[in-house]
């Protein structure tokens, strides 16, 4: 039995304080620093260093996140270098064939993004879907938080839920739960399914109505650039547009279609080392910089050297103007994980408050299959609030071992179910402080709102996925 202590008590109180002040629609950034001290202050029983847990809290979570700041700053530095040679007009040009509207171009960006990131996660997914087909979609008239969904349910939901090629997901689960990882991955994978094709057409009629007949108006109000930018833009293009942009609108789409060719090479043939992690971004990331310094040394060596450093500033500027408030917010949940809390504490074995918590309250889930399997479909969503959507997998997995044979419910069943609560929640749907500020980013939308547009199609899917799991798997 977990010994639960005040600490996790305030933790508790905290983290329902929060998910209520989210459903008022109010920012969350003071109950979670003003929590993260209490929490601190009660663990330690010096007032000072609770004081010291704001900062160590928001330090820990920054360095967590770090990864997608920095990719957001890189491609949109690089996004910046290109409409000054006015290769961005260029190279979204072949898009508009087929998003020749708002409503082909939200299913046209739920097919590429699942596509791209059922293979590679979507964490490359974003920053290519989101530099190359977005612009287009909103010259054609699909609403930026139209965008921010499709890719937000179909990669960070649909896909990512499954991990059906990596199999990094139904691998935790599978073995924490004692059962064959093929088991879990062939469930999980129909799961995925049944809850993307309910929530990703929920979420398209829900902003069908706000989408308007196509306008390069839209763009322009999207990109908002200030009148300074514009004058560059201006005495560039006008200068060294016919030179430079088609040389870049073709080498910047095809740079990154190299890359996913090379990214499937190395997951299918022994030739090729396969890609772990995050090496994926890592290598959208380093190509997108090479191409920032190449499209600026292209007009003028001298100039490139002042040039680039300033699309970098910029770029990172952005990304911490429309994300910073989500570190003091991830800095609250950090907490709850017991490897990223002894960081916060510089303690070796502080407790782990959050699966303190749902291991505490695990024996009173009652002997039903539906009770049983929507329990774990909620503790699952539950350990998905620190942003991670993998870390409560093994723990998930474990309460699916213990409670399947009494419950009369498969295993892998219950592991799958899970599993599903966990990543859609956790990893990047419904939780602002997870991988979701980084298609908010692109998007450029408050990443508040997309977590509201996200909530009730997500929920029905994983309640309708839930439902058939438990009625014919």
């Amino acid at each position: 039995m977990v010994e639960l202590t005040a600490a996790h008590w305030m933790y508790l109180v905290g983290t329902i304080i929060i998910i209520l002040t989210m459903l008022c629609r109010q920012n969350v950034v003071v109950p979670a620093l003003v929590i993260t001290f209490l929490v601190g202050w009660i663990y330690t029983g010096s007032l000072f260093s609770g004081l010291q847990t704001i900062f160590q809290a928001s330090l820990v979570a920054a360095g967590e996140l770090f990864n997608i700041f920095l990719i957001i700053a890189i491609m949109t530095a690089l996004l910046h270098s290109l409409k000054t040679l006015g290769a961005d007009q260029q190279m979204i040009t072949p898009f508009q064939r087929v998003m020749v509207n708002g409503h082909i171009s939200f299913w046209v960006i739920v097919f590429i993004t699942y596509s791209i990131s059922l293979f590679f996660w979507p964490t490359p997914a974003v920053p290519l879907v989101g530099a190359l087909l977005i612009p287009v979609a909103i010259r054609a008239g699909l609403p930026p938080i139209g965008a921010a969904l499709a890719i937000s349910l179909a990669g960070q939901g649909m896909a990512l839920s499954s991990d059906y090629v990596i199999q990094i997901a139904p691998m935790l689960s599978a073995t924490a739960a004692g059962v064959p990882v093929g088991e879990v991955a062939d469930k999980a994978f129909i799961l995925s399914i049944i809850t993307g094709l309910v929530a990703i057409p929920l979420a398209y009629l829900f902003i069908r109505k706000t989408i308007q007949t196509p306008s390069e108006a839209h763009l322009h109000k999207w990109e908002k650039l200030d009148s300074s930018v514009e004058q560059e833009v201006a005495d560039v293009v006008n200068q060294q547009k016919s030179k430079y942009s088609t040389w870049f609108a073709i080498l910047v789409p095809l740079s990154f279609l190299l890359i996913i060719v090379y990214m499937v090479l190395a997951k299918f043939s022994e030739a090729i080392p396969p890609m772990e992690g995050g090496a994926g971004a890592a290598l959208i990331g380093g190509t997108a910089i090479l191409l920032l310094i190449a499209s600026n040394v292209i007009k003028s060596i001298k100039e490139s050297f002042s040039s680039v450093s300033n699309h970098i500033v910029k770029g990172f500027l952005f990304a911490f103007k429309a994300m910073g408030p989500v570190i003091p917010i991830a800095g609250f949940f950090f907490l709850g994980s017991q490897e990223l809390s002894s960081t916060i504490f510089g303690v070796e074995n502080p407790p782990s408050f959050l699966f303190d918590l749902v291991q505490a309250g695990q024996h009173q889930i009652p002997e039903s299959s539906f009770i049983a399997g929507f329990s774990l479909l909620i503790l699952g969503m539950i350990t998905g609030l620190d942003g991670s959507g993998f870390s409560g997998l093994p723990l998930i997995g474990a309460l699916s071992g213990a409670l399947g044979d009494s419950v009369g419910v498969d295993v892998s069943t219950l592991a799958a179910i899970g599993q599903m609560g966990s990543i859609w929640v956790g990893g990047g749907t419904l939780i602002a402080w997870s991988s979701l500020v980084a298609v908010a980013g692109f998007a450029k939308v408050p990443v508040m709102e997309l977590v509201r547009k996200s909530f009730l199609p997500v929920i029905l899917g994983l309640i309708v996925s839930t439902m058939i799991a438990l009625i014919f798997l």
